[in-house]
Formats: structure tokens, C-alpha cells, sequence
């Protein structure tokens, strides 16, 4: 697709439109492209764009319980992976339902060579022996920007990180596990299948020095 507007334009939007809102408001901020004309290929010259920006406090950070779905993220030459594009909804939305249904609040979703790619809403981290480590960017899973900004401050403060093939049971045998996403930002993670978890030393670390970050006090 083609944007109709520039990166700097939507940015100005979107600064214009958080100003409607008072100061301590909670705010998710979507711009969204699509195109209308095209048949199941889009027509890149008929691109549109819309911003929605409402109202969406931060889930509070009490833990959340995980499970292996069934579901699998696609490879890049079975989807558009490098896109947070809608066509992936559905099978996240299919993870997430099986993940429920079992009594657990996500899902961890692994790749086509079964390893484990992210969760349903957002990316994972794992911590053991005082190591962070995250799934490696593989092409099957977006390595979101809270991804990078959390890799980028731990090793700032002296954490060695790493990206590194994951297992599904280096999950079952980690120290801690949390979460990065765009809406709730670092989350613990409390229990993985039938095992229970602590909010552990490098996940605390982690969500601090986030928001450290977020409210410029680094």
C-alpha cells in the first residue's frame, strides 16, 4: 500500500488528537491504512487512512496465566508477517479463545518449526540464571518496538540479553517469564501450563526501567 499522507503528517494527527483528550487520560493511538479498490490484491494507489485514538486504561500488572495453543504463527512465505495486518487477528483470535477455555488468560504461539514465536497478543521474554532472553525474530512473528526498547534498556543497565531459539520447555524451566506489547506494555507472567510463577528480578527490572523510560526520567 501507499500512505496518502506522510509519516510526519500522521504524527501531527496524531498529537492534535491527543490534545482533545484531558491530560491524564489513557490513550491507545491506531492509524490504520487500507486500500479499497483492487481484486484480493489491493490496488497500492488506493490507499486510505484513518487515525482512532480512544480511551484505554493499562491493564493492571497482577499476572497473567499461560498455555501452549495449538495454533501456530505462519512463516513469512505463508503470510504477511513483517505487518501488523489484520488477516492475523483471526488466528490469534483462535488462540485466545482455545487459551480461555482452558482457564488461562493467553496463549503462547510457536512457530511452524515448533519453537516458541510470541503469545497471541504481544512478545515474551523468559529469565534464567540472572539471562534475559527473548525468541529470536525469525520472520514468523513482528519483534514489536516495546520488544526492542525493554532489550535495549536491560543491556544499558548491565542485563545480558539475549535472542536465542526458544523450546517450549525452556518456558516450563524458566526462572520468570513476562510480557512486551504496545497496550499493556511489561505484564508478569504467573503461571505457565501447571506450573505456578513469581514476578521475578528481571521482569521487576524490566517494567521499571520502562517506565523510567516512558516518563523520561532516563
Amino acid at each position: 500500500m501507499e500512505s496518502p499522507i506522510s509519516a510526519e503528517e500522521i504524527e501531527r494527527l496524531c498529537r492534535e488528537g491527543v490534545a482533545k483528550f484531558p491530560d491524564d487520560a489513557m490513550l491507545y493511538i491506531k492509524p490504520i491504512l487500507w486500500a479499497e479498490d483492487g481484486w484480493i490484491h489491493p490496488d497500492p494507489a488506493s490507499t486510505r487512512f484513518m487515525l482512532h485514538i480512544f480511551n484505554a486504561p493499562l491493564p493492571e500488572a497482577t499476572g497473567m496465566g499461560l498455555c501452549i495453543s495449538s495454533f501456530r504463527r505462519p512463516a513469512a512465505d505463508q503470510a504477511p508477517t513483517d505487518a501488523k495486518a489484520a488477516c492475523h487477528y483471526p488466528n490469534a483470535g483462535r488462540a485466545l479463545k482455545e487459551a480461555q477455555q482452558k482457564g488461562f488468560d493467553n496463549a503462547v504461539m510457536l512457530d511452524p518449526d515448533g519453537m516458541v514465536a510470541e503469545l497471541a497478543t504481544a512478545n515474551i521474554f523468559l529469565g534464567k540464571n540472572g539471562v534475559a532472553i527473548t525468541p529470536v525474530a525469525n520472520g514468523t512473528f513482528l519483534a514489536g518496538i516495546t520488544r526492542g526498547r525493554v532489550m535495549a534498556l536491560l543491556r544499558d543497565a548491565g542485563v545480558e540479553v539475549r535472542e536465542a531459539v526458544v523450546k517450549p520447555r525452556d518456558l516450563l524451566e524458566a526462572d520468570e517469564i513476562w510480557s512486551t506489547g504496545n497496550h499493556a506494555k511489561v505484564v508478569p507472567v504467573t503461571r505457565i501450563e501447571d506450573r505456578d510463577l513469581q514476578p521475578g528480578p528481571l521482569y521487576k527490572k524490566s517494567r521499571e526501567l520502562y517506565w523510567d523510560y516512558a516518563h523520561g526520567r532516563l
